[in-house]
């Protein structure tokens, strides 16, 4: 007993002579952003490091692969790094990976930014709404010619020129926050200026380079960096490497936030809901098309949209339904096809990494909605050159026969039910009679 009291005692002297950042420092954090940076990176980057602590956690390591993605996500992101009490390091990896556009502005935004060997950065100009840079490029022409041309056209649009410059003075507030090069962020933001990664680190852009995550935990070992505004001294040599990856929350709302998908889940919920009202109680159509429709307002109310191509593509579908009750020998048809076709094209923005609506699942749809409706008026069409089946036309030419007959009045029998009926002779009981008109509830009859 002596001897477990004295044993737990001297534990406890050892725990006490440890100093209290070397307690702390357990673990580093591995997360990964591999692909477009959009909502659901963002939910999850933020989430996770919000729920982290210095005293377990000794450095985060976003381990990154990217084309760029929305200006939100990624300030989003930024946001949470720069909040975070545990340093951030971004790191770009595998060989073969990218930090383009917003993953430009997280890895300066980072404690630490590194690279893998054979990875690059840069390219971070704005993409417009209406696509395409805002700068043109002309490969004839040297750099200090493509920069002219740059600025030029800056100075031409006021509101390319606000968006530009607030993209620069960005990504300059990052650069001078963690000591990093300024005039090659800012050349990045205009010329879209790329790196790779031994260039990078000769001109100050990242810090380090490493082949795996233990090598940048050693070479980052020893460095003093910002962390939620504070000077932290990093002691990552030896920490234990905790990977967490993305849970099925964040990975249902990367597929559904896709463009595609959520442009495909509105069709299916627009035509789900028609065919519903269509035929009153199937059910089937209206519980589908209800849920798509949730869903895929859900995932429009977190990307950016053109509204304007959203209620081109709803009047296109509008159109269409239209001309089938209107019957205008296709016309109405024609120009709900277009305005479907452009709405989506405008629907979405163009030149954004991994948010661009594909131009197959556009022809796709467009093709899809154009026939559904040339079905539907085919069948309509179809359906007026069939002879009348109910009401007055549906008994002229009928035949039966005479029940009972008195003069020119008598009863017969057609289709089953006993009539008043007139004929131009009288008629025996039995005969078979013909019918030539109806006047009301009395039949005009003559021998079949």
């Amino acid at each position: 007993m002596i001897r477990r009291v004295m044993s737990a005692a001297a534990l406890a002297l050892m725990l006490a002579a440890v100093p209290g950042d070397a307690m702390a420092a357990r673990r580093a954090v591995v997360l990964t952003i591999d692909g477009a940076i959009g909502p659901a990176f963002a939910d999850f980057i933020a989430m996770e490091l919000a729920g982290l602590s210095p005293a377990d956690t000794g450095l985060v390591v976003l381990r990154m692969n990217t084309p760029g993605g929305l200006d939100g996500s990624m300030r989003k992101i930024i946001s949470a790094i720069l909040a975070s009490p545990v340093p951030v390091a971004t790191y770009v990896a595998p060989s073969g990976a990218r930090a383009a556009s917003a993953g430009t502005y997280i890895a300066y935004a980072s404690a630490v930014a590194a690279m893998a060997p054979g990875t690059n950065i840069g390219a971070a100009t704005p993409i417009q709404l209406g696509g395409g840079s805002f700068f043109p490029t002309d490969k004839k022409k040297d750099a200090d010619k493509d920069k002219k041309d740059a600025e030029q056209n800056e100075s031409g649009d006021t509101h390319m020129r606000k968006v530009i410059n607030d993209a620069i003075a960005y990504i300059r507030s990052l650069a001078e926050l963690n000591g990093r090069n300024v005039e090659w962020a800012e050349k990045a933001v205009r010329q879209a200026d790329s790196l790779s990664a031994s260039a990078a680190l000769e001109l100050n852009v990242i810090d380090l380079i490493a082949s795996d995550v233990p090598e940048l935990l050693r070479k980052a070992d020893g460095r003093t960096v910002k962390a939620a505004g504070k000077p932290v001294k990093l002691e990552t040599a030896g920490l234990e490497i905790v990977r967490i990856e993305a849970g099925w929350r964040t990975q249902l709302l990367a597929i559904i936030t896709n463009p595609n998908v959520a442009f495909m889940l509105m069709l299916i919920g627009i035509y789900g809901i028609i065919f519903e009202l269509a035929t009153p109680g199937s059910i089937g159509p209206g519980l589908v098309g209800g849920i798509s429709l949730l869903v895929a307002l859900y995932a429009l109310n977190l990307l950016p949209i053109n509204y304007a191509g959203a209620g081109l593509v709803l009047l296109g579908v509008a159109l269409m339904v239209a001309e089938v009750f209107i019957g205008s020998f296709g016309v109405i048809g024609v120009a709900g096809v277009v305005a479907f076709a452009i709405g989506s094209f405008m629907m979405f923005q163009s030149g954004v990494p991994g948010f661009e609506l594909s131009i197959a699942v556009v022809a796709a749809a467009t093709l899809v909605s154009a026939a559904l409706f040339a079905i539907v008026l085919y069948l309509l069409v179809r359906s007026r050159g069939r002879p009348v089946v109910t009401g007055k036309e549906a008994i002229l030419g009928a035949e039966g026969e005479a029940v009972a007959w008195q003069q020119d009045t008598g009863r017969v029998r057609v289709l089953g039910e006993i009539w008043l009926a007139r004929s131009a002779r009288p008629l025996e009981p039995g005969t078979r009679i013909k019918v030539v008109d109806r006047d009301g509830l009395v039949l005009h009859v003559e021998p079949a």
